[in-house]
């Protein structure tokens, strides 16, 4: 890429291609392999229906999964998956952000997937939770590219190895933690819906697993640069 402009002006900065890359290790394959079974059991499982017990009697009640609502919360369930995967391999801190804030996004499409107020309404508290989560989230990859001039994983771990003078500031860091930490929020606020009562559907999985995969790559990440 060339630094001059038509007028012979010169640019003050480019940012290289290269630094959108795949950070591949050991930890993070692990954690992508973790993503893609949640992913796959995302696909192939069925998930059970409510049951209500009469109170006093040895009664219960089955309730049906709407068809449409299983589709939709099936079809986000695999988006949030594969939003994961990109948050679990890429090398670059901007994207890294940007597949944790769909992770939050999917979490709410699932959650908000049952027709309940009560179920709506917790939806719509956590998404109050993660827009706000944003902020730090964004701030902090933001103030590493101001202060370091980079995004990339490599080129800041290399930084930090060769003991730069200006390497990425802790509260950068730890806005980064925050950030991450509002948007796996949802296992909060799904306890609140009736959509816990199925233990072991596969959009349960994913909203209480998956943001855990995110939270150790960001540790990782913090770690590392």
């Amino acid at each position: 890429m060339s630094n001059t402009l038509f007028g012979g002006e010169t640019l003050l900065a480019t940012i290289p291609f290269a630094d959108i890359v795949w950070y591949l290790s050991p930890y993070t394959l692990l954690l992508f392999s973790f993503a893609v079974i949640f992913t796959i059991l995302a696909i192939i499982s069925r998930p059970e229906r409510y049951v209500d017990t009469a109170f006093g009697t040895d009664g219960y009640y089955l309730k049906e999964i709407p068809l449409d609502q299983m589709r939709f919360q099936r079809f986000m369930a695999i988006a949030c998956g594969l939003a994961a995967m990109g948050a679990s391999v890429t090398g670059d801190i901007f994207n890294f952000t940007l597949f944790s804030s769909l992770v939050g996004i999917c979490c709410i499409g699932i959650v908000s997937g049952v027709k309940n107020k009560y179920v709506l309404q917790a939806a719509y508290e956590y998404g109050i939770v993660i827009m706000i989560a944003g902020v730090p989230l964004f701030g902090g990859a933001a103030l590493i590219a101001a202060t370091t001039g980079t995004l990339s994983i490599f080129e800041l771990s290399a930084a930090r190895a060769l003991g730069a003078a200006v390497t990425a500031p802790l509260i950068a860091k730890l806005l980064l933690i925050v950030g991450v930490m509002g948007e796996g929020m949802a296992p909060f606020y799904i306890l609140k819906a009736d959509i816990a009562r199925a233990q072991g559907a596969p959009y349960i999985l994913n909203v209480c697993l998956i943001p855990v995969l995110v939270f150790l790559r960001v540790i990782e990440i913090v770690l590392t640069i």
